[in-house]
């Protein structure tokens, strides 16, 4: 079975035809429970967003801020799993027919099997993976893969991505690419980074591929401020912030239904 590569493309390109920015919502699965996090993941499409991104959950999340962290522990002791992020694409997908990506550092793909873990992505209907710390240079063998099933291959930039990295990246990429606003780790901010602009400018100047934005995004104007020069805006923290702070599961289902509610007319202010 192919997975949803083209599905992710379909849909930014729906979403720019509508002179607008894709909402991208970050979720991990097995958080607060395995059943709890794909009804979660159920809850942000129906308030809004256009694209789901998965986190894996790993015991060593470099990229990822305290926030998300908190969610990654609660997801590992509670003895989540390939198998359950695998589920958890395809219940997301097969219920609401949105891409549905996963995010993951590159060492439970190795250890599970190349192959095997893009054959299981594409078989659950997923669209592609986003993979932060594999250095396009060692990327071959995943690529070889991804193409093979119909998968999306997002690697990130980051604002000290000299031009000619730039190039080499998002050459090698398809789906999008994920620009990382700033330096520094996933979390809520008071604002969005001045590089993010810039970065994106310099992102588009090498490919047409699709360049979304994310780290720091959590309010509906900064949404706005993100969707009126990205293709994408990716938010991650502010929704497992609104699960964490929750009362109960139902509370913080609701939560992240009305946040992706207001970031998605947050990304529609300049259509």
């Amino acid at each position: 079975m192919s997975g949803n590569l083209r599905l992710l493309d379909d849909t930014l390109a729906a979403t720019k035809a509508e002179g607008r920015a894709a909402l991208i919502a970050y979720l991990p699965a097995g958080f607060p429970t395995v059943d709890g996090g794909i009804e979660a993941v159920k809850a942000v499409i129906d308030g809004g967003a256009d694209i789901v991104e998965i986190g894996l959950p790993h015991s060593d999340p470099v990229l990822d801020g305290p926030v998300i962290q908190t969610a990654d522990d609660i997801a590992l002791r509670g003895g989540v799993k390939i198998a359950d992020v695998l589920r958890t694409v395809r219940e997301a997908y097969e219920a609401t027919d949105r891409p549905i990506l996963v995010m993951t550092y590159w060492n439970p793909v190795d250890r599970y099997g190349v192959e095997r873990f893009t054959a299981e992505l594409a078989e659950a209907g997923g669209a592609g993976c986003i993979l932060p710390d594999l250095p396009v240079q060692e990327s071959a063998l995943w690529q070889e893969h991804a193409a093979k099933h119909g998968l999306a291959t997002v690697f990130v930039v980051a604002p000290s991505s000299k031009d000619e990295r730039l190039a080499r990246i998002t050459e090698a990429g398809t789906g999008f690419v994920y620009a990382a606003s700033l330096m520094g780790v996933t979390g809520t901010r008071a604002s969005v980074s001045s590089q993010a602009e810039d970065l994106v400018r310099r992102t588009r100047a090498t490919t047409s591929t699709p360049v979304c934005v994310g780290l720091g995004v959590s309010t509906p104007d900064q949404a706005a401020e993100v969707a009126a020069f990205a293709d994408g805006v990716i938010v991650g923290s502010a929704f497992v912030k609104r699960m964490l702070d929750a009362p109960d599961h139902a509370a913080g289902v609701e939560g992240v239904r009305a946040l992706a509610a207001e970031l998605a007319k947050g990304v529609r202010a300049h259509a």
